[in-house]
Parts: structure tokens; sequence; C-alpha cells
């Protein structure tokens, strides 16, 4: 997938982000990612494939200053509430000196990239002592994975990568990190709302209901499925939290 399709695709989903699923703006999903950071005020923090600046906003007023980088213009101009500094750039090649913060958070993007690289960007770019967050949505396990998989690749043709939770975990020891935990947080998503993006055919739509509908009894029970006038999924995000040495 090329960085112009990403670009493309995040383009046309622009003008829905914002409500386009109930975790983009989730007041309780920003305090747990805060808290798993351990902000000080005094602190200069990385928000990479910043986006809308939604992840930023939960950070705006705890850390000294925020730098933003993205790719997407479209996505990025609404960020300039939240973000004090925005740099257009690919988080592969992170356009920073290195040990130039003292937190890197990104929420929902390395599923776009080279993720091995883009997290090793991360680590390079941090202080010593320095935290990174890598916030994703999980399959639960290998249950239901196959099944969550294909939801997720239907609602997004620009996707890479497909994450368990020990994939992150994985990835962040890979490129360095120490002390690597990783942290649950589940968000009830209306289906109908979560594939209502801008940037998705109605047949996918609809096929993703039919995976819902004739869900195996894992995929259901992990998944709290409920499935009536309205299809709701619990969702999982990883929060993996790891330190540069």
């Amino acid at each position: 997938m090329s960085e112009t399709n990403v670009v493309r695709h995040f383009t046309e989903r622009a003008a829905r982000y914002n409500i386009s699923s109930r975790w983009v703006d989730d007041p309780a999903l920003g305090a747990t990612t805060v808290a798993a950071l351990d902000v000080a005020p005094h602190h200069q923090l990385l928000d990479v494939a910043c986006g809308t600046g939604l992840v930023s906003k939960h950070f705006a007023g705890k850390v000294a200053q925020i730098t933003g980088v993205d790719i997407t213009a479209a996505m990025f101009e609404q960020a300039r509430p939240y973000v004090d500094v925005r740099v257009v750039g690919p988080g592969e090649a992170l356009p920073f000196p290195d040990a130039s913060f003292d937190r890197v958070v990104c929420r929902q993007g390395i599923q776009f990239m080279d993720d091995a690289k883009a997290v090793s960007e991360m680590l390079r770019v941090l202080r010593p002592g320095g935290k990174v967050a890598l916030v994703h949505l999980c399959a639960y396990g290998e249950e239901d994975k196959a099944e969550y998989f294909e939801i997720l690749r239907l609602r997004n043709d620009a996707r890479r990568n497909f994450y368990l939770r020990d994939d992150l975990r994985r990835l962040l020891s890979q490129a360095g990190a120490t002390a690597v935990q990783v942290h649950d947080y589940i968000s009830v998503e209306d289906v109908d709302v979560w594939t209502h993006t801008g940037a998705i055919t109605e047949a996918d739509r609809e096929a993703i209901r039919a995976i819902y509908r004739a869900a195996s009894p894992a995929f259901a029970a992990l998944h709290a499925v409920s499935v009536g006038d309205r299809i709701l999924d619990h969702m999982l995000f990883g929060i993996a939290v790891g330190t540069r040495p």
C-alpha cells in the first residue's frame, strides 16, 4: 500500500473522521493513554500520525509542547487547536533529530506503515528514559483474529498491518524498548456508525454486517456481539508502552 493511497483514503475520510467511531474522541480512552505515558508539565510530546489532533487534545495543557506529524493535509488542518507544531512527514522517516522528545504516542497509525521501521524511528527520537505508546485496535486472540482482521480489511483498504497485543509488544521490544507493558481498553462501537466513514462502499459495509451476523461462537463471545436493530462490538485496544533505555 503506497503513501499516496493512504493520503487518498484519509482525504476521503477527513470530513467525517471525528464522528466515525466512538473511540476517536472518547475521553476515557484519552485519559487511559495519558496515564499510561505518565506525562509531566516539562515534557515535549510527539504525536505520530496525529490526524485531526484528537489524541493530542487529551495531552493539551499537560505537557510543555505538542508536535504532530502526519502526511494527510485534509486531516492535519483540523489538528490546529490541539497541536503546537505541525510537521508533514512519514512515520518511517521522522524529520527530527535523535533524542528530541520525552514522550511519543501513535494511535492507529502504524497499521498503514512499515511498522517495524516506524517504531524504531519513534525510539530514535526519544530521549533516554522517554516513553512511547502504541494505541491500536487488536484481535483478542487466535480465536477471533481471522474474522476480525477481515472486518478491519473491509473497513479500510489502506491498512497494511493487523495486530494482536503480542505484536505490539514485539514491535517495541525489537526496536529496543524496555519495560514493555500492554494495557487493555474496551470500546463499544455501533458497527453502522463505525463503517460510515465516507471511504467505504455500501457493499463492503454489508459484507461487514454479514460477518457479524454469521460470527463464530468464539468471535461473538470475545467481542460480546449484539445483533439487532444495531450491531454492537466490544472492540479491544491494546495500549503498549515501552521505555527507551
